[in-house]
């Protein structure tokens, strides 16, 4: 019994792994830069892999790819960002974790479209409000030193962005996921990771 749960922890060590490595690489591609009036933002799949890390491996572990995987990208691909690798690592970490828990304790792991869409949607939810409240109060307020209403046009400004990653997120992970659970019960994994 022993072996099989070292087994199983070395397996979700290494979906883990592979999954924030996911993370990391898919908030740089395709990278696009968003101009908006109130500012330039960007487009990635990096939310796409966030979501999907909850999804496959559960709120805490998903949770744990998603923030470290953000980190990562911080820390190596936008050096302007280095200062930022905490917050970031508990702001995208929830967004794992409430894909997962929505999928794990709402749905109990049971995979379809529409569990692994209300799963992705709650978490991009979760994310974009958390997301728009460190802009308003961290780097409005606290960073730049803006006068609320300031701060406030700062968060509209990256509103745009925000959804639209949101969404790419909300359309993608559920397909992804499906798709994945279903290699994964093939490979008769998905026990092993649940």
């Amino acid at each position: 019994m022993n072996q099989s749960k070292n087994r199983k922890t070395v397996l979700m060590i290494c979906m883990v792994a592979m999954m924030a490595a996911l993370v990391a690489v898919g908030s740089n591609i395709p990278n696009i830069q968003i101009p908006s009036p109130l500012g330039t933002n960007r487009f990635h799949l990096g939310n796409v892999m966030c979501a999907l890390s909850g999804l496959l491996l559960g709120p805490w572990w998903g949770g744990l790819a998603s923030g470290l995987g953000s980190a990562i990208y911080d820390l190596l691909m936008d050096p302007t960002r280095i200062a930022d690798t905490p917050i970031t690592f508990v702001t995208k970490g929830l967004y794992g974790v409430v894909a997962g828990a929505v999928f794990f304790k709402m749905f109990k792991g049971k995979s379809s479209y529409l569990s692994e869409l209300t799963a992705s949607a709650a978490a991009a939810a979760a994310y974009i409000v958390i997301y728009l409240g460190k802009s308003f109060f961290y780097n409005g307020l606290l960073i730049q030193g803006l006068s609320a209403g300031a701060a406030w046009l700062a968060v509209l400004g990256r509103v745009p962005s925000s959804l639209f990653n949101g969404i790419v997120a909300v359309m993608f992970a559920p397909i992804l996921g499906l798709a994945l659970h279903k290699a994964l019960k093939a490979a008769h994994l998905d026990l092993a990771i649940a």
